[in-house]
C-alpha cells in the first residue's frame, strides 16, 4: 500500500507539471504530439484529436512533447513557430503549476492542521537564546533580515545559519524588541545551538488566515530547496547526501509506517507534506538555468527575446543533450547511493 501511494504521489506532482506545459501549448495553438505520464515503454495509451496519451512502465517522469519542441518543423502549429513570449509562458508553466499545486495542498493542510505561528517554545538554561532576552511565548518576526510566519521558518534558519549570530526581531505583549543571539558550540552533540526546545503550537483561523498560510507552507519549502542547494554548491553537503525515487519512496514509506501507528489522519498529513515539499522542490529544480531543464529552455529563449533572433538550434540542442547526458549520469549515481543507503 505505501508503495503504491508513493507512486501516485510522483504521478500527481508530475501530472500537474506537464499539464502546465500542455494546457500553455494548447492556448498557444501548439500541437502536442503526446502527453504521458511516466517513463519507457507505453504500458496503455489512446489518441483523442491531435494528441496522444499515455501511461509509461516506469512512473518518474513525463513528457508534454510538443511539434517542433526539439526538432525542425515547418508546421504552423509547431513550438518554433510562436511568438517569444507565447514558448516562455509555455515553458514556465510547469514549474509554475508546481507552485500552484504546492499552493492547493498547503491549503489543505492548513485547513485539517492548522498553523505553528513563530512563537518561543521552551528555552534551555545556560544557552544563548534566554541569555539574549527572549522568553517562552515571544512572538519571532523576523531573523536578520527575513520575514518569519511559522515557527518551523525559526528551526530551518537556524538549521542552514548555525554557526553565525543571528538578529532577532520579536513581539512581546505587543510590543517590539530586538536583540542578537550567537550560538553556542556543544561539544555532547557535535553542533552549535541557539538554545530554542520544543516546535510550535498550532492554530486555526478564517478562511482568509487558511489561504495565507497555504502561501507560507509554500515559502517553507521553497526556502529549504534554495537552502539545500546553496550548501551543495558551497560544499557544505556533497553528492553522496543526495536523494532521488528511491530514497524519497523510502522517506514516504516511513512516514505512513508512522502514521498508520497513530491513525488514518496522521497518514493522510503526512502524505500532503510530502506532496507540498516533492511540488515545490520540482518547481525550484526546473527552473535552474541547467541545460535540459525549463529553466535552461527559458535562458535561450530570453536570449533570443534580446537579441531579437534565435539562438541556433544546433547549439542549443547539442547543450541540452550535454545536460540530458549528465542529468542521467547524476540520477544514476543518486540511485546508487539511495540503495546503497538500504542496506
Amino acid at each position: 500500500m505505501k508503495i503504491i501511494i508513493a507512486i501516485l504521489i510522483f504521478s500527481i506532482i508530475v501530472l500537474f507539471h506537464e499539464l502546465g506545459h500542455f494546457l500553455l501549448a494548447k492556448k498557444a495553438g501548439i500541437r502536442v504530439n503526446e502527453f504521458s505520464i511516466g517513463l519507457g515503454p507505453t504500458v496503455v495509451g489512446f489518441t483523442k484529436g491531435e494528441t496522444k496519451y499515455s501511461i509509461k512502465l516506469l512512473p518518474f517522469g513525463g513528457a508534454c512533447m510538443m511539434e517542433g519542441e526539439d526538432e525542425a518543423s515547418t508546421a504552423e502549429d509547431s513550438f518554433q513557430s510562436k511568438s517569444v513570449l507565447a514558448r516562455i509562458s509555455v515553458v514556465a508553466a510547469g514549474p509554475i503549476f508546481n507552485f500552484i499545486m504546492a499552493f492547493l495542498v498547503g491549503v489543505i493542510l492548513v485547513a485539517c492542521t492548522g498553523y505553528d505561528k513563530p512563537y518561543v517554545p521552551k528555552l534551555v538554561e545556560g544557552y544563548p537564546a534566554k541569555e539574549a532576552g527572549l522568553q517562552e511565548g515571544d512572538l519571532i518576526k523576523k531573523l536578520n533580515f527575513k520575514r518569519i510566519h511559522l515557527y518551523r521558518e525559526v528551526s530551518i534558519y537556524t538549521f542552514f545559519h548555525s554557526d553565525e549570530p543571528i538578529d532577532i526581531v520579536y513581539e512581546r505583549d505587543g510590543k517590539s524588541y530586538e536583540t542578537t543571539v550567537t550560538p553556542r558550540y556543544d561539544e555532547e552533540s557535535g553542533r552549535y545551538l541557539f538554545g530554542f526546545q520544543g516546535v510550535g503550537k498550532k492554530e486555526k483561523g478564517n478562511v482568509i488566515k487558511t489561504l495565507q498560510y497555504g502561501v507560507y507552507e509554500v515559502k517553507y519549502w521553497i526556502y529549504s530547496t534554495l537552502e539545500s542547494l546553496k550548501m551543495l554548491v558551497t560544499g557544505r553537503v556533497g553528492l553522496n547526501d543526495l536523494s532521488g525515487p528511491v530514497g524519497i519512496v523510502k522517506g514516504v514509506s516511513d512516514t505512513y509506517e508512522a502514521g498508520a501507528s497513530v491513525g488514518w489522519f496522521s497518514v493522510f498529513t503526512g502524505m500532503l507534506n510530502w506532496l507540498i515539499l516533492l511540488s515545490a522542490n520540482l518547481g525550484v529544480m526546473n527552473l535552474l538555468p541547467l541545460p535540459a531543464l525549463d529553466g535552461g529552455r527559458l535562458v535561450f529563449l530570453i536570449i533570443e527575446g534580446i537579441r531579437g533572433k534565435k539562438v541556433d538550434p544546433e547549439k542549443e540542442g547539442m547543450f541540452h543533450f550535454i545536460g540530458i547526458c549528465l542529468l542521467m549520469a547524476l540520477m544514476v549515481l543518486v540511485m546508487f547511493n539511495d540503495i546503497r543507503r538500504l542496506f
